[in-house]
């Protein structure tokens, strides 16, 4: 599997460029030579410039939050991998489940995306996870086996430049997160299911967890043995408390 833990934080739609500005001014100097794990930041488009100029020469990677599947054109308001890569993005997350729901996208519709942003060589993470309903439902396996299958149709032999969030729908911005032996449960079927899909490249993919990841839960979360990481939404606006979630991170891969 992937050497290094990934620590993602999902921003969402928080902060303007100035206050990313000094973010990483605090958050830099908490993380320096930290090399454990890696550590990447999602900002909303406008601030993108400011995080890659503020990250330069750090352990910061950045990523982007969403994309289109065309390189350009007539297409108010989107913007493509392309343009993503030469703002210096290295990530972008695909699929989460506020695209989906709020947004209506479809698995089709985010398979495009996901094609068409690992051609532009960016690294993506594919979010997955079921609704309260479908879990009560007994459908959590189910669900979360769709997702992965429509979302990676096509991508032929680019499954290790891609990261697998499991996102339960229930747990994000809840403050109820899944409990961890629930979700290792969970990503063990995703290993399974990835090794179905491309056995020589599935051990290359790491399957991070999201959903309500704060300082008081991030070690429980990540000793499980498939948890490759955490995409953390809330706790990763305060630079103390994204650290945090961090050197936990940094202090499990040492003492592996």
């Amino acid at each position: 599997m992937a050497e290094k833990l990934l620590i993602a934080g999902n921003w969402k739609m928080h902060k303007t460029p100035s206050q990313t500005v000094e973010y990483f001014r605090a958050f830099k100097p908490m993380v320096e030579g930290i090399d454990e794990v890696e550590i990447l930041i999602c900002p909303p488009f406008i601030d993108i410039p400011a995080a890659v100029s503020e990250s330069r020469g750090s352990n910061i990677k950045i990523g982007a939050q969403n994309c289109y599947f065309e390189k350009e054109g007539a297409f108010t308001g989107e913007i493509s991998p392309v343009m993503l890569r030469e703002a210096g993005c290295e990530y972008v997350i695909l699929g989460h489940s506020e695209r989906r729901h709020i947004f209506g996208e479809t698995d089709e519709f985010i398979n495009k995306k996901v094609i068409s942003a690992l051609e532009e060589g960016l690294r993506v993470i594919l979010c997955v996870g079921e609704t309260l309903q479908e879990r009560e439902s007994g459908l959590t396996f189910t669900v979360v086996e769709t997702q992965l299958r429509l979302g990676l149709s096509g991508i032929g032999d680019k499954l290790d430049r891609i990261d697998i969030a499991y996102e339960p729908v229930w747990a994000i911005g809840t403050g109820v997160a899944a409990k961890p032996e629930d979700a290792e449960e969970v990503h063990r079927f995703i290993y399974e299911k990835l090794k179905e899909i491309n056995p020589a490249k599935a051990e290359g993919v790491r399957v991070l967890y999201g959903g309500s990841v704060k300082p008081s839960n991030a070690e429980a979360i990540l000793s499980q043995p498939h948890i490759k990481g955490v995409l953390v939404g809330g706790a990763s606006l305060k630079p103390e408390s994204f650290a945090e979630i961090v050197k936990i991170g940094a202090s499990i891969e040492r003492s592996k």
